[in-house]
């Protein structure tokens, strides 16, 4: 990634970086190479689940190239400039979580029975037809998430389902919605899913998971799926 940092009115300081590390933990970045105005510079953001919801800390550490100027430059004009920066990636996150805290709702149920999860194949649009999903769908208006998913695996499937805790991050779709998903068991063990609108469904041990042609969506679940499958009986 290539930027310009304003040091001063005027002043502006070009900086090429690269992410070295990304990861459901956070983000690593560093210089992208030599001849920089700075000797080195690293970026890490940290990720942590609290009881009030997830801990995002941020540090910088550079080296300046200046040697003695460089460490009154560091005092007067970068310390203030990370602070600013840093204060703008505060202000960015509370605003992309208010939008998101607003956005409609798909559900998703990661359907677990006897160690394997239920896919279901899709037959429209044409331009998705074929590719896995998990069931489920959008939540109407006057539905929480457990009677969408409920009424939407009935509608798709012909089963009922008991739905559990949530399972991995809220997953950004087109058009502003917001894909969330939960653990589900069937409620009656002994109830068959039936492809009512899709082209087919399986029940996929976590071994084959990979060979899923999953939706892009459901792409950034599979290590959360893999987790849910290993601890499942």
């Amino acid at each position: 990634m290539s930027f310009e940092v304003p040091l001063l009115p005027g002043v502006r300081v070009p900086v090429r970086t690269k992410v070295t590390r990304a990861d459901n933990t956070g983000l690593s970045s560093e210089l992208a190479g030599p001849g920089q105005t700075v000797r080195e510079l690293g970026h890490e953001i940290t990720l942590a689940e609290t009881g009030a919801g997830t801990l995002v800390t941020d540090s910088v550490r550079w080296v300046s190239s200046w040697g003695v100027l460089g460490t009154a430059a560091d005092v007067v004009l970068l310390r203030r400039f990370v602070l600013r920066l840093l204060g703008g990636r505060v202000a960015a996150v509370r605003d992309r979580v208010a939008r998101f805290g607003s956005a409609p709702v798909v559900v998703a149920a990661a359907v677990v029975h006897k160690g394997h999860l239920l896919a279901q194949q899709r037959s429209f649009p044409e331009h998705l037809a074929g590719r896995w999903e998990l069931p489920g769908g959008r939540v109407e208006a006057g539905e929480s998430d457990t009677q969408a998913l409920a009424r939407e695996c009935v509608e798709e499937l012909g089963v009922r389902i008991t739905v559990g805790e949530r399972i991995g991050p809220d997953v950004p779709l087109p058009r502003g919605y917001l894909m969330r998903s939960y653990a589900a068991t069937l409620t009656d063990p002994d109830e068959t899913p039936e492809a009512l609108e899709h082209l087919a469904v399986q029940w996929v041990p976590v071994e084959r998971l990979a060979e899923l042609d999953w939706l892009d969506p459901d792409v950034a679940l599979l290590d959360d799926l893999r987790a849910l499958l290993s601890g499942a009986h």
